[in-house]
């Protein structure tokens, strides 16, 4: 039986385009289940209202700006950075090469990783909803249990549903590491949006200033002054977010897994 050749860096087009098409369209659509309670599009925002009444939630509250993000994202957490940590001295059997695709391969042909890619996605669709729903309640009642819902306890919460996401569907120390790196890197990489003004935390979920630590002095100032204005220290994210991009990471290399499986054997 013929399988793929091992991966390259960068994705075959075919899968480059399925992925970057279904960060487009399914990421803004998962996205927005948690939006409205964290943040403000203030550049070409996209609103789609209830028909249940003008009092409910939109049904979608996007921003014309966070499509193609998306779409590059899905590629580069899905496919490009996990192929990058591959390259660090993690056990052969735990990396996906070509045996993985292998039609042969019990567990990993492409049906089976078709379903995993769908439950990958509908998984993170749970989790970034349990952001919500944590996000907006003071305490949540579990028996006789009471938990008061502060910051701590949130992450706590979402860490844990991350890392059941990881241990059905993955369990790999690469999708483990790129999501990690993800969930401290996502929110940063949001910060020159938040300068330029494209979208800002409410100030019920704002509650992390990354950049209020950097002393006053010296070259790293300067260049933040440079990237992000003087009120560089000011600029609030929502520490609640770092979970959700765990778990849209890991539905993002499902699917590159998936969509690669589909490419022409060779």
């Amino acid at each position: 039986m013929k399988t793929l050749p091992k991966q390259p860096l960068l994705p075959p087009q075919n899968t480059a385009l399925r992925l970057g098409a279904t960060g487009c369209v399914v990421g803004p659509l998962v996205d927005s289940l948690h939006n409205q309670c964290l943040l403000k599009y203030d550049v070409a925002p996209i609103t789609l209202p209830s028909s249940l009444s003008s009092s409910v939630d939109p049904l979608l509250a996007s921003s014309w700006v966070v499509p193609p993000l998306l779409a590059f994202a899905y590629i580069v957490l899905g496919y490009i950075l996990p192929r990058i940590i591959e390259f660090l001295p993690i056990p052969k059997e735990d990396r996906l090469d070509e045996d993985d695709f292998n039609e042969n391969n019990e567990g990993r042909n492409t049906q089976q990783l078709r379903n995993k890619a769908l439950l990958a996605v509908s998984s993170t669709a749970a989790i970034i909803k349990l952001s919500e729903v944590l996000q907006t309640h003071a305490s949540i009642q579990l028996g006789a249990i009471v938990l008061n819902m502060d910051a701590g306890m949130k992450l706590q919460l979402m860490a844990l549903a991350d890392v059941c996401q990881w241990v059905i569907l993955d369990r790999t120390p690469a999708a483990l590491i790129a999501a990690t790196v993800t969930a401290f890197g996502g929110p940063l990489s949001e910060l020159p949006f938040v300068s330029a003004g494209f979208w800002e935390y409410i100030p019920q979920a704002a509650d992390y200033t990354p950049l209020a630590m950097i002393q006053p002095g010296g070259d790293v100032e300067g260049l933040l002054s440079s990237a992000f204005g003087e009120n560089y220290r000011d600029l609030t994210l929502s520490s609640i977010t770092g979970p959700c991009y765990f778990a849209v990471t890991l539905d993002a290399i499902a699917l590159a897994r998936y969509f690669y499986s589909m490419e022409e054997k060779k």
